[in-house]
């Protein structure tokens, strides 16, 4: 197999693969027709009738999965919470005891990207069409419906509140879950030589279980909920792209034929990049796509109140960092509560959970070499304070046109999230030229993330190959745009949340078993045995 070169980051909705990166996650020992397994089949077989269902019965669907997030929710809600909660612990007392010692590769491995490389990938991980979407739309929303009533809407308290509590969506508890994924699997593969799969790191927990029927169900639960996260991510993207066209040419075009002819459109483009192995200029267009990123940040700190946005922005941190536990453990108590968390929180903790696997496989195939210490601290921490600054610039810039001049950023965002981003950059100078930046950046997010979407659900449902067939990468690309398109055509964004949630509830019990069986190699190690 060929060394690997250096990979550049790929921003995605959320991550980054290549075909031709064939990484050194073991290949599995298997026949070259027999990528179309059980896995494969399964999973496929699952999703068409999923799509049937919601094409030709959307109201009888919606219904049905309205009362099971309700339930789900009402229920259980608090271990979208709890457990992120817990894995932040479980990571720092892996971080600050002898297991952090450990390397992720053998014991004499060392980092095969310098240290400024390794982050910069770590911050395209998960930057995508999300922060384009809530940039503006969740702090702005909360500052006049403030999270849980602790504030008077409106008020410089709800400022504060507005960005602790998205902070408390996009930070740390995100990124624990990707961290104990991107542990586990980087441990098992390079450290014990397993394939790139979730199923082969659960052999401690259930042993032999773990090659059968009880494995191939785990790795089809990863493929549903991996996909339901990605076509989440679609369906606001095509969203965000026909509120940036309206904008640009004054039309009308933010209706769902427009929505879904996008998708249609987009997913021609990257299940034909997928299908061709051509990454070259995927790198490209990543490169391109985080430094518009960048340049988009720092226009609106300058174009906007630039002290007043430092300020809250220290302000917010502190207050998230000091109230941290008691916002982490804040659960509805009634049934306005439990709605406004399934808007917000829920979903926000379901989604990343959904992405768990898909960032964990990234994190991981970047991190060889790292020791358990450097992985936790910096993934838990850079990207954390990385997009706290991105909601506080943009998020806080909506909030003081607001209050300063009654813009009506925040009223229109409650109704319709969509219409945040692009109402921001309509109060700023240059709107044309940012407003085709913003639209840029989205449909890079959405080519470049779908097509690594696509990539990595064929590996999947290879048992691990990383040179899939095309046909398998074909039949992905094809499931993912139309299960976006089905869900904006069935409920629009209330859907795609939907399905999220759902998908996400049983994969909480893969994350508790996945740490379970991480502590139990790690002890097992014999860098731990013998110390």
């Amino acid at each position: 197999m060929p060394q690997d070169t250096p990979a550049e980051p790929r921003p995605a909705g959320q991550t980054t693969f290549l075909p031709e990166e064939a990484e050194r996650f073991p290949e599995s020992p298997q026949s070259p027709g027999s990528s179309l397994n059980a896995v494969f089949w399964s999973s496929v077989t699952l999703i068409v009738a999923f799509i049937a269902v919601a094409g030709f019965w959307p109201e009888r669907m919606n219904t049905a999965a309205s009362a099971a997030m309700n339930w789900v929710t009402a229920t259980s809600g608090w271990s979208l919470l709890i457990i992120p909660l817990a894995l932040i612990g479980l990571l720092l007392v892996l971080a600050f005891t002898r297991f952090g010692r450990i390397r992720l590769g053998p014991d004499d491995s060392r980092p095969e990207y310098p240290t400024y490389a390794w982050i910069a990938m770590l911050l395209g991980a998960v930057m995508g069409i999300g922060l384009i979407t809530y940039g503006v739309a969740e702090p702005v929303s909360h500052l006049f419906d403030p999270p849980h009533g602790l504030t008077e809407a409106g008020s410089q308290e709800a400022v504060i509140d507005a960005l602790r509590f998205t902070f408390l969506d996009w930070g740390i508890h995100a990124w624990a879950v990707f961290a104990i994924f991107g542990l586990a699997i980087g441990y098992s593969t390079h450290r014990l030589g397993n394939k790139g799969l979730v199923s082969p790191i659960l052999r401690p927990l259930i042993g032999r279980h773990a090659d059968g029927a009880v494995g191939k169900t785990v790795d089809v639960m990863v493929i549903v909920s991996t996909l339901f996260g990605t076509t989440t991510s679609l369906g606001l993207g095509a969203a965000q792209i026909s509120q940036g066209l309206s904008q640009i040419t004054g039309l009308e075009l933010t209706t769902s034929g427009v929505q879904i002819s996008i998708i249609a459109l987009i997913t021609l483009i990257f299940t034909a990049s997928a299908m061709s192995g051509v990454g070259r200029g995927i790198r490209y267009l990543s490169q391109t796509t985080m430094v518009l990123a960048a340049a988009l940040l720092i226009f609106v700190l300058l174009a906007g109140p630039t002290s007043w946005l430092i300020n809250i922005f220290f302000r917010s941190l502190g207050s998230y960092a000091g109230g941290f536990v008691e916002i982490s453990l804040m659960l509805p108590t009634e049934a306005d509560d439990l709605q406004w968390m399934q808007w917000w929180t829920y979903f926000m903790m379901a989604w990343w959970i959904s992405w768990g696997a898909f960032v964990g496989v990234f994190l991981a195939r970047i991190s060889r070499g790292r020791t358990i210490r450097q992985f936790v601290l910096v993934v838990l921490g850079v990207p954390s304070l990385v997009f706290s600054l991105w909601f506080s610039v943009f998020g806080g810039s909506a909030m003081w046109m607001d209050l300063e001049r009654g813009t009506g950023i925040g009223e229109a965002a409650v109704e319709d999230v969509n219409t945040a981003f692009f109402g921001l950059l309509d109060q700023l100078p240059l709107t044309a030229l940012t407003s085709v930046v913003a639209v840029v950046l989205v449909v890079l997010y959405f080519v470049t993330g779908a097509d690594s979407n696509t990539y990595v659900l064929s590996v999947i449902s290879s048992d691990g190959r990383m040179n899939p067939q095309r046909s398998v990468m074909g039949v992905w690309g094809v499931l993912t745009g139309a299960t976006a398109a089905v869900l904006l055509y069935a409920g629009g964004l209330q859907a795609l949340q939907t399905v999220v949630m759902l998908s996400a509830a049983p994969f909480i019990f893969v994350i508790l078993a996945l740490a379970v069986s991480l502590v139990m190699m790690l002890r097992r190690d014999p860098l731990v045995l013998k110390s």
